[in-house]
């Protein structure tokens, strides 16, 4: 199939970031056998801009270039991602030029922020398909639009989540966190709360928290490999199967994750894989007892890093978004389908 993905392809970070969702999207498609042009929305409009200044580009250009690559390319799906420089005008027009082309939307953001849910309501006026980070009970209210409404997970990619924490004892990090979104959250507040009540001699990073810088790249996917155990705390808990993308690049790399309860993930992950808490108190103490058990740490983190690699992978997940917005009859028993 030929599809046109349109999205942040972040072509001008030069390999500083390779945890990208929208990456990992891409990647998945053309594992899955798809012919797949990848359209950089903030990547052209540098291209295109005078002095290459970005904030400068002309939107009309922008949107131009895509229907330029349309016509050339003649997609069978069209699935656009964050790419707020494409207005829905263009992608209209490219279903009047191209009537048998379908339009399929992804959106891996939280729908607490209101930006981003406005986002979502305005791509479900335009694509025949809407697919979202979070469980079909939360993306009831974007219902009666075009567009179909589908959840996404977050799919590990076996060449970017390669290590295996759970195989190893010679770790350095007992605990991890990284983090810097400080905007609709109070998660700092559990954060401050593990610092004081957990062990001195357990080993808790916080990169991004308390004046600690970002890691971003190689740095990042250093300390990914080498931690034990990680948190999976997102800005806001209780969405039904929504998490942030860290959560895949834990599990994906063999760190034992801790999530919070109210995302229901338990609908579909088995038993002996995340571990769940519902309070401070509950985190506490389960991190407690998986640092005094590192074969049953190694266990269900190693549980978990393989059903994360078998059925939640990125080439499962680009399959599932083509096959549901091109209403094929799925090829796969995805779990996350309810």
């Amino acid at each position: 199939m030929r599809i046109i993905h349109v999205d942040n392809h972040q072509q001008r970070k030069y390999g500083y970031t390779s945890v990208s969702w929208a990456l990992k999207l891409y990647t998945g498609l053309i594992r899955a056998g798809h012919n797949v042009l990848a359209f950089s929305d903030r990547d052209v409009a540098a291209y295109e801009a005078p002095l290459r200044i970005r904030e400068l580009a002309s939107r009309k250009k922008i949107n131009r270039r895509l229907l330029q690559a349309a016509e050339a390319f003649e997609p069978d799906l069209v699935i656009l991602g964050h790419c707020d420089l494409i207005d829905n005008e263009t992608f209209a027009e490219i279903r009047r030029l191209r009537p048998q082309t379908v339009i399929a939307a992804c959106n891996n953001d939280p729908l607490f922020v209101p930006r981003n849910s406005d986002n979502i309501a305005k791509r479900c006026e335009i694509a025949d398909a809407m697919f979202v980070s979070t469980g079909p009970d939360d993306l009831k209210r974007y219902e009666g639009a075009r567009a179909s409404l589908w959840h996404m997970p977050n799919p590990v990619d076996p060449s970017v989540e390669d290590a295996d924490c759970s195989a190893r004892t010679d770790l350095e990090v007992d605990l991890l966190f990284c983090s810097k979104a400080q905007a609709y959250t109070e998660r700092g507040k559990l954060v401050h709360y593990l610092k004081e009540h957990l062990p001195a001699d357990l080993k808790f990073r916080t990169p991004g928290m308390f004046d600690q810088p970002t890691l971003w790249g190689r740095d990042y996917d250093h300390i990914l490999a080498n931690s034990k155990m990680g948190l999976n705390l997102n800005r806001q808990e209780g969405y039904q199967w929504y998490s942030s993308a860290r959560i895949a690049q834990m599990a994906g790399n063999g760190l034992l994750v801790f999530t919070h309860a109210a995302a229901r993930f338990d609908d579909f992950m088995p038993a002996e894989t995340l571990v769940y808490f519902d309070s401070e108190e509950s985190l506490a103490r389960k991190i407690v007892e998986f640092q005094h058990d590192d074969a049953m740490r190694r266990h269900w983190a190693g549980h978990c890093r393989e059903f994360f690699h078998r059925e939640i992978n990125n080439t499962l997940n680009a399959q599932y978004i083509v096959e549901s917005a091109m209403n094929l009859p799925h090829s796969h028993n995805y779990v996350w389908i309810k």
